[in-house]
């Protein structure tokens, strides 16, 4: 703590000064004399504590989700294997499990929690008013999302824009696809890639728009355009649910990069600290071989960084964050580890089958790391 002390001294110069031995008083100035303020500072230092100040709207949605007593999470219905309603009508699907795993760390209950259904065009808006706490409904990350939505946290899923033809059609390449009528969703960057991907190969294409990805498909599988176009995911989830899915290939090129990352509302730091922090462990749960099984048992792990990963000692950040000690190992305990969310849909049991390609975990040759839990 610094404490600053102003001296002043009003110093009156006269025309006149005492002469070096005369003694004499020297007269008052006269009109012409200058009166000049001198003022010096000084800084004191006083020992004291570091204060931390907190920036504006800290810790506000976790107070208002707390309040609520339940998570707001927007995603979708409509997308197998990703956001969709399974067979007894509830919400299913790996991004609605990211949504759970956060509603698990802050109420240690996975269902404590609310979907929104957000068409594409929504999913800004919804961030931007705060109408959701999370968005978790297949998201491309790019920096003018970041500028303008909210903010990013962690990449969950690896992905690329391609394009779904007839099996028969002889579309193999994007030249292939020369004046082609292609079925796009609107209000999405799958429609600008689709734009700048055949003016830069200097070919026409015809854009067919919707604003919802459902209708979308329908236009292509009863023939209204020649091609559709999204994540390379999204394609094979769609193909499966085709009236023929073998009269349907997905081209084995990209034309972008998709880092599909759930978002939450811009300007409170401790949300979006603590949404990266669950995202993480369930990366670093998988690493360290931590599962939905086995949780209880982990939390006595030889290993220090597990036991403080699943709260059992040491401080992770759930003090700052404002969150139990538990609430990682709540996370990890209802949705399961990264390998499972991803095995549970996309596995060999899943919905449909998915190579994990750069989704597996960096020690494993994959994109998916995670920062030490500690």
């Amino acid at each position: 703590m610094r404490k600053l002390l102003a001296i002043t001294g009003i110093l009156m110069i006269a025309s006149l000064v005492l002469a070096a031995c005369g003694g004499g008083a020297a007269p008052a100035p006269s009109n012409g004399g200058e009166v000049v303020t001198v003022v010096e500072t000084v800084v004191v230092e006083v020992p004291g504590e570091t204060v931390i100040t907190q920036p504006q709207g800290y810790g506000t949605i976790l107070a208002r989700v707390l309040e609520r007593g339940k998570l707001v999470c927007g995603g979708r219905t409509d997308l197998l294997g990703f956001g969709f309603l399974d067979d007894n009508g509830n919400n299913a699907g790996f991004d609605t499990d990211l949504c759970r795993a956060v509603a698990a760390a802050v109420f240690g209950d996975p269902t404590a929690v609310e979907f929104v259904p957000l068409t594409a065009a929504d999913r800004g808006p919804a961030l931007q008013t705060g109408e959701v706490d999370l968005l978790s409904r297949n998201v491309t990350w790019n920096s003018k999302r970041d500028a303008e939505w909210g903010n990013f946290t962690v990449t969950m899923f690896y992905d690329g824009q391609t394009f779904i033809v007839g099996s028969d059609s002889g579309i193999n390449t994007l030249e292939d696809m020369d004046g082609a009528t292609i079925c796009v969703t609107t209000g999405t960057t799958t429609e600008t890639n689709l734009a700048t991907a055949f003016a830069d190969a200097g070919i026409s294409f015809e854009s067919v728009t919707f604003e919802d990805t459902a209708s979308v498909y329908s236009a292509y599988d009863t023939g209204s355009c020649d091609a559709a176009t999204s994540d390379a995911s999204q394609l094979a989830a769609i193909r499966v649910g085709l009236q023929d899915p073998s009269a349907h290939k997905l081209l084995d090129f990209t034309i972008s990069k998709e880092y599909l990352t759930p978002a939450v509302p811009a300007g409170d730091d401790q949300w979006f600290d603590f949404v990266k922090t669950v995202m993480w462990s369930l990366i670093a749960a998988e690493e360290f071989g931590v599962t939905s099984a086995n949780v209880e048992e982990m939390k006595s792990s030889p290993n220090g960084d597990i036991r403080t990963l699943l709260g059992a000692e040491g401080d992770w950040g759930y003090t700052q964050l404002g969150v139990d000690a538990a609430a990682l190992a709540n996370a990890i305990s209802a949705v399961g580890n990264y390998g499972e969310i991803y095995d549970r849909y996309f596995g060999a049991n899943g919905v449909f089958q998915l190579e994990r390609g750069p989704n597996n975990l960096g020690i494993n040759g994959g994109w998916l790391v995670a920062p030490a839990i500690k």
